[in-house]
């Protein structure tokens, strides 16, 4: 059964990034901005086995499912791969989430994180995506897919094996649309072309497009005065066709309420305001970067192969979004195949070959600095 798209509200609880006093959730202002959400018309909610520790899906149970009928809202829930160590974790874990959600079912569910490497194929290891079929069946599940975080190229492999899926979440956002590391507007072609429907998470990128400097908010507010920053940047996802819901993870009342407002009559932005978007992407993403064409003459003669352009697309990636932690991990898995930024021994083999002429010497200790802490 496909989903109907016209019962989705366009904007989504994340309950990924809850208020918290002393590392506990908050729970009466949790309930007061669910309280605002089902007040407001919108009623998905998405939650995970692995958020604030395992308690998200706890304090989705106590905050809605205990106060709300059954039928008044949706809840999701997500699968982790990194949990799964034998073929029996799968149930487990699917039980553990149904008893501490409070539920029989879960309208819609995930398998979490799917990316090149090992949760890929820890899913198909232990074919959960079989697995999910047959909860459907049970009726234990209405709808599977998962989120995504990985390559254009796994994403139509994925989806051209398992055309049972019903909906993929992606990590979209106007800053991230050439994101070297995230390629989300490749991902988003992908789906929308398939006609699948897109969840889409992180669309003010935990917070970074909520604010910017004096300069460059000015631009927008001279077009929409009386709008928040934030707001440009859930109008923008909104804006795009296929996009069934947009998630906030909203952390405090005033978000809620302001997110609220940028939904209850939502306008898609305007010829000139997706300009100014435009504008402001290029305002971000002028930072300067190293110019590394990816030759790779530098590796071959490496007495510590490092692969040197790598390092410099997770650097340059870091440089314009600081707190990546997908470039890291990145990072994290092209230095298990070869040396580490910090293993130069300063040799001057690279500088000799390199035809954009860059100090990699000095690159390197600064890509050491930030990398191999």
């Amino acid at each position: 059964m496909s989903i109907d798209l016209s019962t989705m509200p366009k904007l989504g609880f994340g309950l990924m990034r809850l208020p918290e006093n002393d590392g506990v959730i908050d729970h009466e202002q949790v309930c007061r901005m669910v309280d605002d959400y089902m007040k407001a018309g919108m009623n998905y909610f998405d939650t995970a086995y692995v958020y604030h520790g395992g308690r998200s899906e706890v304090a989705a149970r106590e905050a809605l499912v205990k106060r709300y009928p059954r039928d008044s809202f949706m809840i999701a829930t997500k699968l982790p791969a990194w949990e799964i160590k034998k073929a029996e974790d799968v149930d487990r874990i699917f039980e553990e989430q149904l008893e501490r959600a409070g539920v029989d079912y879960f309208d819609l569910y995930l398998l979490h994180s799917i990316e090149d490497g090992s949760n890929y194929e820890t899913y198909e290891k232990y074919d959960c995506f079989s697995w999910g079929l047959q909860k459907k069946a049970e009726g234990k599940i209405k709808h599977i897919g998962f989120s995504y975080h990985g390559s254009p190229e796994l994403l139509v492999q994925v989806l051209d094996k398992h055309p049972e899926m019903e909906f993929v979440q992606i990590q979209l956002n106007y800053l991230d649309r050439t994101n070297p590391v995230v390629r989300s507007q490749e991902l988003y072609d992908i789906l929308h072309e398939r006609n699948i429907p897109i969840i889409v998470m992180e669309p003010i990128r935990g917070g970074m497009l909520a604010s910017f400097t004096p300069d460059i908010e000015e631009k927008m507010k001279k077009v929409q005065p009386d709008k928040s920053i934030a707001s440009w940047a859930l109008r923008f996802v909104g804006s795009l066709p296929g996009v069934m819901t947009i998630l906030s993870g909203m952390s405090n009342e005033d978000q809620m309420k302001d997110n609220i407002e940028t939904f209850k009559n939502f306008e898609p932005l305007s010829e000139e305001e997706f300009k100014v978007v435009d504008e402001v992407t290029s305002d971000i993403l002028s930072v300067p970067q190293i110019g590394c064409t990816a030759c790779k003459y530098c590796c071959d003669g490496c007495p510590m192969r490092i692969s040197i352009p790598d390092v410099f697309r997770t650097i340059n990636t870091l440089r314009r979004y600081p707190d990546d932690w997908r470039s890291k991990n990145f990072y994290q898995g092209v230095a298990s195949r070869g040396g580490k930024a910090s293993d130069c021994i300063g040799c001057g083999q690279c500088e000799g070959v390199c035809p954009q002429h860059l100090p990699i010497i000095e690159l390197l200790k600064e890509a050491a600095e930030i990398l191999d802490k």
